[in-house]
């Protein structure tokens, strides 16, 4: 009885540790060091649809206050004195462009914000014969969504223009032990219309260099179940309770043995 006791023992000791630590673990095929990794910062670049504001101050507040776009000001309507009036947001149509007061339109699709932001600064370069106004462009809608076998899946906000492939997983709290590292897809849409899907293994150096390492505004990051996880999801309630009960008697088999051998002792 000491023996079969000993060999379920065994068994549930090797279920437990049948998913290598390779297979839950990230940068697990990383060599020492990295060489190849693409040193080139990022920048974000505009597409339609995007949201994105846009503020030019001076020095002379009249002067430039009539090229940023503001909302009407609400003591006009209210008549309260303290309201001050906000600056609006401009969306990017399916053209890439958008149309600021007087300047009129600019294609900003595929540009960063800072050849935007000289983009308007040439166009305003006419109109100010003095020092030249800050302009300060921001992308407003800049989040990704990350799904499948995370811990809090959802649609996450970036106030930097900047989110990495790592830090999209993090803002969702890591993966459960059940995702796929090997096999994360992104889904992504172009400034053309365009939907490509990248597969990434984050185990893999190579990561560093991919398209994907570095997420564009309202990618989709999606982590696939592994093998473990899609098997149990075949089962129906019939099977998940016949396995619940196989594993009580065999917990019950194992305290009657237990209880036996105490017994036999005395």
């Amino acid at each position: 009885m000491k023996k079969y006791s000993f060999l379920l023992t065994l068994i549930a000791g090797l279920i437990v540790s049948c998913s290598p630590v390779k297979d839950i673990a990230y940068f697990a095929q990383f060599t020492k060091e990295i060489n190849s990794v693409n040193e080139s910062l990022f920048d974000a670049r505009i597409k339609p649809k995007d949201l994105l504001s846009i503020t030019i101050v001076s020095t002379e507040p009249e002067a430039s206050r009539r090229y940023n776009l503001f909302t009407p000001q609400a003591q006009e309507i209210t008549n309260s004195l303290n309201s001050q009036p906000t600056i609006q947001s401009y969306l990017v149509d399916n053209e890439g462009n958008i149309e600021l007061p007087i300047l009129g339109v600019l294609n900003v699709k595929g540009l960063n914000t800072k050849e935007v932001e000289a983009l308007i600064e040439e166009r305003l370069k006419p109109y100010f014969t003095g020092e030249m106004p800050i302009i300060t462009i921001r992308i407003l809608n800049y989040s990704v969504n990350v799904l499948g076998e995370v811990l809090r899946p959802g649609r996450f906000v970036s106030n930097n223009e900047r989110i990495t492939i790592f830090e999209g997983l993090a803002l969702a709290g890591d993966m459960t032990i059940y995702g796929r590292r090997d096999n994360v897809k992104v889904l992504r849409e172009a400034a053309n219309g365009e939907r490509v899907i990248y597969t990434v293994n984050l185990n893999d150096r190579k990561i560093f260099n991919s398209p994907a390492y570095f997420l564009e505004q309202n990618d989709v990051v999606y982590v696939e179940p592994n093998q473990s996880r899609a098997n149990s999801a075949r089962y129906g309630a019939a099977e998940n309770h016949r396995i619940s009960t196989l594993s009580v008697l065999i917990s019950l088999a194992t305290m009657a043995t237990t209880i036996y051998s105490i017994t036999r002792t005395r």
